[in-house]
């Protein structure tokens, strides 16, 4: 494989051999493993300084240099609508599958240490907080530290608009220096991508060192109907929107293969964000839409996510003995449909709004935490149906502004 990797000189094909690697390493020698963590770590670092200027430098482009105000409006309407529809198909899925295969009945509890509970208690506190409210910037300093991706998105729209009603001469320097600002960016992008295939590595060796492959036994039937759910909403749901549209499936995996495997691998649909929006762009969808759509999933469109809330929410329910109605089951993806909304593209936010909504139901959130020891290994594939559903997302929307069409292969750019 190191061979293949070495004839093929892709990125994509070292972090599937990093991958490999990275378990073998987890099961063969765990106390080493269990350090190496820290190389996933310093690539979500670096990543994360990425993240803001980019959205900003892109977004301000995007909306200044064509100073058609009523498109971003408009844009940013179909966005929403995109992902409201989506975001609820995805919720039902999730329900409909965990009534099916009813996982949480006669599950084997499993023993969570009691500084997990109380560290998990703590960040639900945190995270109790009014979602309409935290769309919006108090401080873009503190947005950009805290890594909230949509308050960032709203003051680069809300800056891009204000630069678009300047005349040209005041908005002219401004304009440059976004554009430079964007040009460097995905630069440093493509810089910190070449440490993605160690990080991977050091990610997955670190969870099967700590985890280990017997995680899977007590709640397999959970892990299972997950994965069989979102395989369901793919094949259900995006790919017949990829016909809809009349999507080039092949030019699309090729452009989001590198961004699907870090987001696997780390379980963090962030890592995967700027490689995205680079591919994105060289397949040819403007950068206007790039930068505005794809940002902007991260808070709306989050459908693996949102199907792992309404499947894993029950799944406590059936834990805890609780037999929920159909009017019970109903009212709580309506709560799901706004609270999932708050979720951030990081590791472990979507188990917080999992606790937060079993509490809501009456359930002892305590109950949730025995989802703990596997929801590692779920974090990696809904963070994967995130990272394919935005992506998907950003090419509809391209569509349906008439921003996009594929140019055959053999006419080059």
């Amino acid at each position: 494989m190191v061979v293949l990797g070495f004839m093929r000189k892709s990125l994509t094909t070292w972090i599937v051999i990093s991958m490999f690697v990275g378990v073998e390493l987890g099961f063969s020698l765990p106390g080493f493993s269990k350090q190496l963590n820290v190389l996933s770590g310093i690539f979500l670092r670096l990543i994360k300084t990425i993240i803001s200027p980019l959205i900003f430098a892109t977004l301000v482009v995007g909306i200044a240099a064509h100073s058609n105000l009523k498109q971003v409006g408009r844009m940013g309407l179909k966005a929403i609508l995109y992902f409201e529809i989506v975001t609820t198909v995805a919720l039902f899925i999730g329900l409909a599958a965990i009534n099916l295969t009813k996982a949480g009945e006669g599950a084997q509890l499993v023993q969570v240490e009691t500084a997990q509970v109380d560290k998990a208690g703590q960040l639900l506190k945190q995270e109790k907080k009014n979602h309409l409210l935290e769309i919006f910037p108090e401080n873009l300093a503190k947005a950009v530290a805290e890594g909230q991706v949509l308050q960032v998105v709203v003051f680069s729209v809300i800056f891009g608009i204000a630069l678009a009603m300047l005349n040209e001469e005041k908005k002219k320097p401004m304009l440059h220096f976004a554009e430079g600002l964007s040009d460097v960016m995905f630069r440093f992008t493509d810089i910190v991508m070449y440490f993605a295939p160690f990080a991977v590595c050091g990610a997955l060796a670190y969870s099967i060192a700590s985890f280990g492959f017997e995680v899977l036994k007590n709640l397999a039937l959970l892990v299972a109907t997950l994965y069989g759910a979102l395989l369901v909403f793919i094949l259900a749901v995006l790919v017949p929107i990829g016909f809809i549209i009349k999507l080039n499936f092949r030019k699309f995996i090729r452009a989001i293969s590198e961004p699907v495997a870090i987001a696997f691998s780390t379980a963090t649909s962030e890592a995967a964000l700027p490689k995205a929006m680079e591919n994105l762009e060289k397949m040819g969808i403007p950068r206007k839409v790039v930068a505005f759509v794809l940002p902007t999933g991260y808070s709306f469109n989050l459908d693996g996510s949102t199907l792992y809330l309404s499947l894993a929410s029950v799944f406590v329910a059936q834990l805890a003995g609780v037999d929920l109605t159909f009017g019970e089951q109903l009212l709580m993806v309506l709560t799901l449909m706004l609270t999932s909304k708050g979720v951030a593209g990081v590791r472990g936010a979507t188990f917080l709004i999992l606790v937060a909504t079993v509490s809501d139901m009456g359930i002892d959130p305590q109950k949730a935490f025995v989802i703990l020891g596997v929801d590692a290994i779920m974090d990696m594939a809904r963070t994967t149906v995130n990272v394919i559903g935005n992506c998907l997302a950003t090419v509809v929307v391209a569509k349906w502004e008439g921003e996009y069409s594929d140019v055959p292969e053999a006419v080059k750019a």
